[in-house]
């Protein structure tokens, strides 16, 4: 491979990284915030969903700007604003003014997610070879080290103030590293049409990626806020082992990233996502079925591995959607599956109060199998044109 094409990619694994480390540095926080600006449950939890809505609302036209623009520039604009946001959440003198910053805070996570994914496309497409999978391997090895260095620096007396703006610092040395190496792309593709980069109609392939994502994305969701209180509350465990449980999804969702882009290669992504959803499926319906917090952790480290490849290969199936530029597409699938990732833990809680949390986690049993029956919308397209890229 060209040395250019070589620098692209660990550039474009390194602000994978970054967004994960970002992102997990914020959440080891939160506790501590919480405590310094004596807010209750509830209204943390309002705060809270500021992030999620300006991520909803920041997809869609970081699509737009990045099909319009090219995605290396947006990426740049969108890195570099999420850090020096890092430290402003804790600055922000009041609640209003808190919530205003989480909501930019979401909005720029959400917009760099997709300029990043637009540009791993472009990247993977030059290549010729799965590689999605292992930009999106760094975005959870970046969110276990950001979450492990943060508990670390907390159980050392360090104020979030101190520790979030080192955090922010380091890595704007990284994004400025990075930065030049992301490829210039043509604005879309040579053979996209000028109005294909504004955010279209979905067409019926996109929606139907857009569906596989929301499956897995609401089973990810709901493994990140109820496995721990699964284990805690019906298999009576300690904390430790409650906590256990996402670490189980957490690590095995890692791993198979990791191995994803070689999978990938050799079964195909219609065979690895049908794979995928019948293992996540079969696995917690036996550790629902057999009701102990061994078969549970085993269960919950099924769901982590078998959606691990699920999310890059939609990616890389959307951004190949003939017709649409990379970032628009990418945008219409993520802001779906976002849509999923916060619609599926309340719509468990609520079922758990009905029928009991065990049963309500049938549900992603459910759109696991789903995942499993949408496998062919991943069927990849007839060759095109490869991306053009400015030297």
């Amino acid at each position: 491979m060209p040395p250019r094409l070589r620098a692209a990619r660990l550039a474009v694994a390194m602000l994978f990284f970054l967004n994960g480390a970002l992102f997990a540095s914020w959440v080891s926080r939160i506790p501590a915030v919480q405590s310094a600006r004596g807010l209750g449950n509830g209204d943390l939890g309002l705060s809270l969903l500021a992030v999620a809505l300006g991520a909803v609302v920041a997809m869609p036209l970081g699509g737009m700007l990045s099909g319009r623009f090219g995605s290396e520039r947006i990426s740049k604009i969108t890195a570099l604003l999420y850090c020096l946001l890092l430290p402003v959440l804790i600055l922000a003198p009041n609640l209003a003014t808190f919530v205003i910053t989480l909501f930019l805070f979401g909005a720029f996570h959400g917009a760099l997610d997709v300029a990043m994914n637009a540009q791993a496309v472009v990247v993977e497409q030059l290549y010729r070879q799965p590689i999605m999978s292992s930009f999106h391997a760094l975005w959870s090895t970046g969110g276990l080290a950001g979450a492990a260095t943060g508990g670390l620096i907390a159980s050392q007396g360090v104020t979030p103030l101190v520790h979030l703006s080192l955090v922010a610092l380091v890595s704007l040395a990284g994004v400025f590293l990075i930065v030049p190496h992301l490829l210039k792309s043509k604005p879309g593709h040579a053979a996209v049409p000028e109005k294909t980069r504004r955010f279209p109609r979905p067409t019926t392939g996109l929606l139907a990626l857009g569906a596989v994502a929301l499956c897995v994305m609401a089973g990810e969701g709901a493994m990140a806020d109820w496995s721990a209180v699964y284990l805690r509350n019906n298999l009576l465990t300690g904390e430790g082992l409650a906590a256990a449980g996402y670490a189980a999804f957490s690590l095995a969702m890692a791993a198979g990233r990791f191995l994803g882009d070689g999978l990938s290669a050799r079964f195909g992504p219609v065979a690895l996502v049908r794979a995928g959803g019948l293992l996540a499926a079969t696995g917690l319906f036996i550790a629902l079925l057999f009701g102990q917090p061994v078969a549970a952790l085993i269960g919950f480290g099924c769901v982590g591995a078998g959606f691990a490849t699920v999310v890059p290969m939609v990616f890389t199936a959307a951004g190949r959607t003939p017709g649409v530029s990379p970032g628009v597409a990418i945008a219409s699938v993520t802001t779906l599956g976002y849509l999923g990732f916060l619609a599926g833990p309340p719509v468990i809680g609520f079922m758990a109060a009905l029928i009991g949390l065990r049963e309500a986690l049938g549900i992603v049993v459910l759109t696991s199998l789903t995942t499993a029956s949408l496998a062919p919308a991943l069927k990849r397209p007839r060759q095109g044109s490869t991306p053009q890229v400015d030297q």
